[in-house]
């Protein structure tokens, strides 16, 4: 399900004329994230850290309004919920996209993602996601700890989804830590709410 937003009335109004006219609308933030917890629980509980944290970023990318934000013909509709579009690594080398539901239950996000996972490791091809507008674009890049990211784009193609990638984690001293990429659309959103996502998601990575 989807509303439309009444720009007239959006507090937003001028931030979106003036983004939204841009060749290239979007910014983005690199964080590290503290993951020594949520690595030590997933292991303890032999879950899949991967899925693990992409659960909990979605969660935090659900509770962020502006992350369910989506542009249509210069139109805003916010979204009641937004799911994950990952890449998937294979075996080979290559990669395919997936589509993942979110489901509030973790233990079923996990049954159904680990799903799709296998299928996806066993295919061939990109595997063109049929998901639609309502998606996070998420990577994971657990060879580099990146330091800054950018994606590769079609300007052509009209696009205002995030784009959420990880980078390798490392450990010092004890404490493990991950970076994280996060690219938006200006027209949607700023700075301010992309704290307020990494907030969100570093506290669901304190929780066991």
């Amino acid at each position: 399900m989807k509303q439309k937003i009444d720009l007239q009335q959006w507090p937003r109004r001028d931030h979106f004329n003036f983004f939204s006219k841009f060749e290239e609308p979007y910014f983005g933030i690199c964080a590290e994230i503290d993951c020594t917890r949520a690595y030590d629980a997933a292991k303890a509980q032999g879950i899949s850290f991967f899925l693990y944290y992409l659960y909990r970023s979605l969660k935090a990318a659900n509770q962020v309004t502006p992350f369910r934000y989506r542009i249509a013909d210069g139109e805003i509709w916010e979204y009641d919920a937004v799911h994950a579009s990952p890449t998937i690594n294979r075996p080979d080398g290559t990669f395919g996209f997936a589509y993942m539901d979110y489901l509030e239950d973790f233990a079923a996000f996990q049954a159904s993602a680990q799903q799709e996972i296998e299928k996806v490791q066993q295919s061939t091809g990109l595997i063109p996601s049929v998901s639609g507008e309502n998606v996070i674009h998420y990577s994971s890049i657990p060879w580099v700890k990146f330091t800054s990211l950018s994606h590769a784009r079609s300007f052509s193609f009209k696009d205002s989804i995030p784009k959420i990638s990880f980078g390798k984690m490392t450990e010092q001293s004890g404490q493990r830590s991950m970076p994280v990429s996060i690219h938006v659309h200006h027209a949607l959103m700023d700075g301010y709410h992309v704290g307020q996502y990494l907030e969100c998601f570093q506290e669901l990575m304190m929780q066991y």
